[in-house]
């Protein structure tokens, strides 16, 4: 059993993951590295994390399968202006190169507000439970 101690703030990083799926889902890869800190790194394949244009590139290459993504987020934990986040996620379907992919997983994310109050991710890693 899950206890929202502060459901507003649980709505708010729900947003920030439902607002990285839609530009994502967009193709909008330039506002998507916005919502990554200057240093935020993702973590594509375990072990290889990757920041600045390694990331964007990740990203890129994630969104080249030409499906959408789906997410949502099942639990976070923040404390101050720092949270983890654990966000079940998929990708399924036929890919623009016309093979079935069944991507999924269940990442451990860490996101921190910055000073304008937007939230943005430090570390993303869509594989962090495995």
């Amino acid at each position: 059993m899950t206890i929202d101690h502060d459901a507003p703030l649980r709505a708010e990083l729900a947003e920030f993951i439902a607002r990285w799926v839609q530009l994502f889902n967009n193709n909008d890869l330039a506002a998507l590295d916005e919502l990554y800190e200057p240093d935020g790194i993702t973590v594509p394949t375990a072990g290889n994390p990757a920041r600045g244009q390694d990331r964007s590139a990740a990203n890129a290459h994630l969104r080249g399968y030409g499906l959408p993504i789906q997410a949502h987020l099942r639990h976070c934990y923040p404390v101050g202006d720092i949270a983890l986040l654990v966000v079940d996620w998929s990708m399924n379907g036929v890919t623009a190169q016309g093979y079935p992919l069944d991507l999924h997983g269940s990442a451990a994310d860490v996101v921190r507000r910055d000073e304008h109050g937007r939230w943005r991710y430090l570390i993303d890693n869509p594989f962090g439970t495995k």
